[in-house]
């Protein structure tokens, strides 16, 4: 957000727009299976980031196609209803 005057803003942004969430949970074939539930038929590319230094937690991105905020913001609240996912950034 942006600070105009004292005031909040939102960012603008256009749709449709590429957009890069980072997913954080226990396993990689989790969180991996549990974005493919979230997202369903949408097209989505997965790349693996970093793991804890224990190994107890794994992030990937993913990167997907927004068509509207409410879209974005709903995949955001569904990857982080997943048992399996920590966070979603």
């Amino acid at each position: 957000m942006k600070i105009i005057g004292g005031c909040q803003t939102k960012p603008e942004i256009d749709y449709p727009c590429q957009w890069l969430f980072k997913v954080i949970g226990s396993g990689c074939q989790e969180v991996e299976a549990a974005i493919k539930e979230v997202v369903g038929d949408a097209s989505f590319k997965i790349t693996p980031s970093k793991a804890s230094s224990g190994g107890k937690y794994h992030s990937v991105n993913l990167e997907m196609e927004v068509t509207s905020e409410e879209y974005r913001l709903a995949i955001y609240r569904n990857l982080g209803a997943c048992a399996s996912i920590k966070v979603v950034l």
